[in-house]
């Protein structure tokens, strides 16, 4: 398994420079590129590590499965899901064209920015404190690291620039699909996207919805099957924004990207891959972190179909 991910990092360096590191959000801009770092953690707790997988990125909307699965365990699927869609869309995750075309005016999934945002407005708590301290809560006791906690630059170049999430979230608010202070939402869905991992933090993530819910390190059960479940197909249909179909052909597993460059994959029954490498494509995927991920799939089987 170590032989194969080193070579499997080895082969993605040949694709960084076909990236770009984002440049929309200013702190993003600022990382250094040539990085590439992969981890597997097992389903028997085995953990394998190669390249920068010791650097820290903000998880972006990686992000967005983790405050799914609270949203739902907080709310029920029934009230989630008649706010926010299940279909793919076919456009970029920071898109507002859908909102205004469709009818009723929802977000088509969670895993685009609308979503998400409408996500973030459903988690339980008194104030935008509590539901921070919640949802920081949840990330630590899925991914194994009490020490997760966001950056604080990012989180003010994300909040400073972040206008096109400021227009989706207020016109989900004029159709009563948000709940509460659009700041305050926003100010949660910011911190979410600005909390720093490292490859084996998402990996162990990705492990435990691989496990339906339980954790290969604890042994102990997280989320519910159905819950887990629900996110791997999403992440299967939407995770990798609107290259999600491609990525189904190539790769074949659960996965979901984000423009800080990680990616978290989670193989059923098998493993969690944790992938960074800053460097995007024109979709916002990690160039040399989705062939990484091809690499790894070809070579081990992974593919789901």
């Amino acid at each position: 398994m170590q032989n194969i991910l080193d070579k499997a990092v080895e082969y993605g360096r040949n694709f960084i420079s076909y990236g770009k590191t984002a440049s929309y959000i200013p702190e993003l801009s600022k990382v250094d590129p040539n990085q590439l770092g992969a981890t597997i953690v097992t389903l028997q707790g085995e953990i394998y590590s190669s390249g920068d997988c010791g650097s820290t990125f903000s998880m972006q909307s990686v992000s967005k499965p983790v405050a799914l699965m609270l949203a739902i365990a907080d709310r029920g699927e029934d009230f989630v899901f008649k706010r926010v869609g299940m279909e793919p869309t076919g456009d970029a995750f920071n898109s507002i064209i859908r909102l205004e075309t469709i009818k009723p005016s929802k977000p088509l999934n969670p895993m685009i920015n609308a979503g998400a945002i409408a996500i973030d407005s459903f988690i339980l708590g008194s104030n935008a404190r509590e539901r921070f301290r919640r949802l920081i809560e949840f990330f630590r006791h899925i991914s194994g690291n009490d020490s997760l906690w966001y950056n604080p630059s990012i989180y003010r170049s994300e909040n400073e620039t972040g206008f096109r999430n400021r227009a989706l979230a207020n016109f989900m608010k004029d159709n009563d699909i948000l709940i509460g202070d659009v700041e305050e939402v926003l100010e949660l869905y910011f911190k979410q996207c600005s909390i720093e991992v490292n490859c084996q933090d998402i990996a162990t993530i990705g492990s435990v919805l691989a496990a339906g819910g339980v954790s290969p390190i604890t042994e102990q059960r997280i989320v519910d099957k159905q819950i887990a479940n629900l996110v791997k197909t999403f992440m299967v249909t939407c995770g990798m924004y609107d290259a999600s179909g491609e990525f189904a052909v190539r790769v074949g597993i659960p996965a979901k990207s984000g423009v800080g460059g990680g990616i978290m994959a989670a193989v059923p029954n098998r493993m969690g891959i944790g992938v960074f490498s800053p460097a995007l494509d024109q979709k916002g995927n990690s160039t040399a972190g989705v062939k990484v991920l091809e690499y790894l799939s070809r070579e081990l089987n992974l593919s789901i179909f």
